[in-house]
């Protein structure tokens, strides 16, 4: 049996996805289904109450580049086979499930970009909590070249995280764009040194997994609620996603460990 192109490791309490396709982890067929069977494992792995649960995600890939997009070869094969509408709608409501199943995770979600990152990897990355980025790193999504758009859910959240008209600039030019010009975008959450980077993005990811996991979930349900359909709808569903956290475990340690040793000794258990 071939070894999948995407793997997903154990850190600690972080659950590590690894791209790793050779020479230029372009995503073709396997590493489509790579991502699929990963981000599976990922809702067993992060499933609250799970003893190992898994209280953050981190996707990062191997080599020089992070992606270098898709394998042209795909698109081929649906716009010269029989059907290509109905092949070509079957791909993206495949691949946005993908995308939402990966945004959906009741835990952080950490993309670490250390070089080129096109595409369908691009598009991922906009489907995580945070986007870390090597000043090296460059971003693009340029399927304006086969006469395409982006379409596992880039666009929207490219139009979510820096306005609708960046968006539309980023995707009509297809330029690379350097990981401090989306920073100042608001696309990338942080620019971190060449030097050291991966092992930096570990202790990121390390970082938001040892706080309070149910909390977490919370601040990504009010956060996701407030971006999609407005702060009141978000204020509306606060006192129901909100209120239960008086009875976690790790609420009731943290107050106490407040009240006897003062901010910021708490330990969180995910519970």
């Amino acid at each position: 049996m071939t070894e999948s192109p995407v793997r997903v490791e154990r850190d600690g309490d972080v659950a590590v996805v690894v791209l790793d396709a050779p020479p230029l982890n372009l995503f073709d067929e396997s590493v489509f289904a790579g991502f699929e069977g990963a981000v599976a494992d990922l809702v067993a792995l992060t499933e609250p109450g799970r003893p190992d649960r898994a209280r953050a995600v981190l996707l990062e890939a191997r080599g020089k580049v992070v992606s270098g997009g898709v394998d042209v070869h795909a698109f081929q094969a649906i716009a010269e086979g029989p059907d290509p509408v109905g092949q070509g709608t079957a791909l993206w409501s495949r691949l946005l499930r993908m995308s939402q199943t990966l945004e959906d995770l009741p835990v952080p979600t950490v993309f670490a970009a250390h070089g080129l990152t096109l595409t369908a990897a691009f598009e991922l990355a906009l489907a995580c909590d945070v986007l870390l980025a090597a000043e090296r790193a460059s971003f693009g999504l340029v399927e304006i070249v086969v006469g395409l758009t982006p379409s596992m859910g880039g666009p929207q959240r490219l139009a979510e995280r820096a306005g609708p008209a960046r968006a539309k600039e980023l995707i009509f030019t297809g330029e690379r764009y350097p990981a401090a010009v989306l920073e100042r975008w608001n696309v990338v959450n942080r620019v971190l040194p060449d030097e050291g980077f991966a092992e930096a993005a570990r202790e990121y990811a390390a970082r938001v997994a040892a706080g309070p996991t149910v909390a977490h979930a919370a601040t990504k349900r009010l956060v996701g609620t407030a971006a999609r359909d407005g702060v009141r709808a978000a204020d509306a569903i606060t006192p129901q996603v909100s209120g239960p956290l008086f009875g976690s475990d790790d609420l009731r340690g943290a107050v106490a460990s407040f009240l006897t040793d003062g901010p910021g000794k708490a330990t969180y258990r995910g519970r």
